[in-house]
C-alpha cells in the first residue's frame, strides 16, 4: 500500500515537471513572438518618423514656394497696374492728339471691328477721305472685339485714329438653343465701347459705324446739322445715315429727310443722355431689335435720309450675308455734296413734322383694288395705297420689292404706319396703315 502511494507521488512529480517545462517553452515562444512584433513595430515607427520628417520638409518647401508665388503674383499685379496706368495715360494722350485740342467735338466716331482686317481697311480709308478735314470735330476710334492680330495691326497702322480693344473671356450662355454666340458677343462689345467713349472719354455724342461701311461725301456735314436737332428735340432718340428702302430704284432726292418710328441703325448717332438710359438695361443679344421695341424707344423717333449716307458692303459677317443681294448690294450711296449748314431742318421737329408729312400724304392720289401696284405704275404723281393689316402690307410690299419686315408692330422706315419710297421715277408711293390717316389728321381719314 505504501509502495503504491510512492509510485503515485512520483507520477505526479513527473507530470508536474513535464507541465512546468511545457509552460516554460510556451512562455519562451510567446516572448519570442512578441519580441519579433515589437521589432517590426519599432521599424514601422522609425519608417513613419522618417516619412513624417520628409513630409514636413516637403511642406516647408511648398510653403516657401507658395510665399514666393504670392510675392511673384503681387509683383505681377503691380506691374499690370502700372502698365494699365501707362496705357490709360497713352490713350488719354492719344485722344488729345486725335481731338487736336478741340474744346467741343461734334461727336466721336467709332468703327466696331472684330476679325475682318480687309473690311476694316476699306472702311477706314473711306472715312479718312472725308474726315481728315474735320478731324477735330470727329475724333476717330477703332474698337476691336477680341484679339485678332491682323485687325489690331491694321488699326494701329493709322496715326489718325485711336485704337481700343475689348477682351472678354466670360463664356456666352445663349437663351435659346441654336442661337449664334456672335450676336451675344456683339452686344457686349457695343456696351463696352459706348461706356468707354461716353464715360471714360466723356464725349457728348457718338456716331457708331461698323467695319463694313463706306460713307458719303456729306456724311459729317449731315451729322453736324443733325446734332443740333438731336440736342434741341428730345423726342428724337437717334439720327441715322441709313434707309432700309434706300435701293437705287426707290430713292431720288438727296436733300430729303424723314422721321421714323423704326430704328434704322447702320451708321447712327446718339447722345450721352440717351446712353445713360440705355446702358444699365442693355440686352444680352440682338441690341438693334431691342432698340426697336416700344418699351425702349418709348414713342421717340429717329431721323433718316431718303438717300443713304452709308453703304454696307459686308456680304460676309455675323448675319451670314442675309438679304445682302436683295437689299444691301443695290443701296444707293449719296454722291451729292449737300450744304447741310444752309438747310432749314426745323420741319423735322416734333411740333412741325406731323403737319409737314400729313400735307405730303394728303396730296397723294389714293389708289385702291387688287391691281393697285399696276395702277400706281401708270400714275405720274405721288400715290397712296392703304393696307389693312400686316399680312396685307407684306403682300403689297412684296409686289413693289421693298422690305416686308415688321418689328413690334412697326414696319421698317415707317412714320405713323406710313412707309414711303420712290418708284422708278420721282413719284412717291405711300403705303398707309389703317390708323395712319387719322393719326396724321388728314380729313378724308
Amino acid at each position: 500500500m505504501r509502495k503504491i502511494r510512492c509510485d503515485y507521488r512520483c507520477l505526479l512529480l513527473i507530470a508536474a515537471v513535464v507541465a512546468f517545462f511545457y509552460i516554460q517553452m510556451r512562455l519562451f515562444a510567446t516572448q519570442s513572438e512578441y519580441a519579433d512584433r515589437l521589432a517590426v513595430a519599432l521599424e514601422s515607427e522609425n519608417h513613419c518618423t522618417s516619412q513624417s520628417r520628409l513630409l514636413i520638409d516637403q511642406i516647408s518647401i511648398h510653403q516657401s514656394n507658395i510665399v514666393s508665388l504670392q510675392e511673384q503674383n503681387r509683383r505681377q499685379a503691380e506691374e499690370c497696374r502700372q502698365l494699365k496706368a501707362l496705357l490709360d495715360d497713352l490713350e488719354r494722350k492719344g485722344v488729345r492728339k486725335v481731338v487736336d485740342k478741340a474744346q467741343a467735338p461734334v461727336a466721336a466716331v467709332v468703327i466696331m471691328a472684330c476679325n475682318r482686317a480687309d473690311y476694316l481697311q476699306r472702311t477706314i480709308e473711306s472715312i479718312l477721305k472725308y474726315q481728315s478735314s474735320v478731324a477735330s470735330k470727329y475724333p476717330l476710334f477703332v474698337s476691336q472685339d477680341g484679339s485678332d492680330p491682323n485687325v489690331r495691326s491694321k488699326a494701329m497702322s493709322y496715326d489718325q485714329l485711336m485704337y481700343i480693344q475689348h477682351l472678354d473671356s466670360e463664356p456666352v450662355q445663349t437663351e435659346r438653343p441654336g442661337e449664334l454666340i456672335a450676336y451675344y458677343k456683339i452686344a457686349r462689345h457695343y456696351k463696352w465701347a459706348m461706356d468707354q467713349l461716353f464715360y471714360k472719354h466723356n464725349f457728348s455724342r457718338v456716331i457708331i459705324l461698323e467695319d463694313d461701311m463706306e460713307i458719303a461725301p456729306d456724311f459729317f456735314d449731315y451729322f453736324e446739322a443733325a446734332a443740333a436737332l438731336l440736342e434741341k428735340d428730345k423726342s428724337i432718340m437717334a439720327v441715322s445715315s441709313w434707309n432700309d428702302n434706300g435701293q437705287k430704284q426707290f430713292v431720288h432726292d438727296p436733300y430729303e429727310l424723314y422721321r421714323s418710328d423704326f430704328f434704322p441703325g447702320l451708321g447712327w448717332m446718339l447722345t450721352k443722355s440717351i446712353w445713360d438710359e440705355l446702358s444699365p438695361k442693355w440686352p444680352k443679344a440682338y441690341w438693334d431689335d431691342w432698340l426697336r421695341l416700344k418699351e425702349n424707344h418709348k414713342g421717340r423717333q429717329f431721323i433718316r435720309p431718303e438717300v443713304c449716307r452709308t453703304y454696307n458692303f459686308g456680304e460676309h459677317g455675323s448675319s451670314l450675308g442675309q438679304f445682302f443681294q436683295q437689299y444691301l448690294q443695290p443701296i444707293k450711296l449719296n454722291n451729292v455734296k449737300v450744304d447741310w449748314k444752309a438747310k432749314d431742318l426745323s420741319y423735322l421737329t416734333k411740333d412741325n413734322y406731323t403737319k409737314h408729312f400729313a400735307d405730303i400724304v394728303r396730296k397723294a392720289k389714293p389708289v385702291h383694288g387688287t391691281d393697285a401696284v399696276l395702277k400706281a405704275y401708270n400714275i405720274e404723281g405721288d400715290v397712296r395705297i392703304q393696307y389693312r393689316d400686316q399680312p396685307d402690307f407684306e403682300w403689297i410690299a412684296h409686289q413693289f420689292g421693298i422690305f416686308e419686315e415688321w418689328k413690334d408692330g412697326i414696319p421698317r422706315t415707317s412714320f405713323k404706319g406710313v412707309v414711303v419710297f420712290r418708284y422708278h421715277t420721282t413719284r412717291r408711293i405711300f403705303l398707309v396703315g389703317p390708323e395712319s390717316l387719322r393719326q396724321l389728321g388728314i380729313e378724308d381719314a
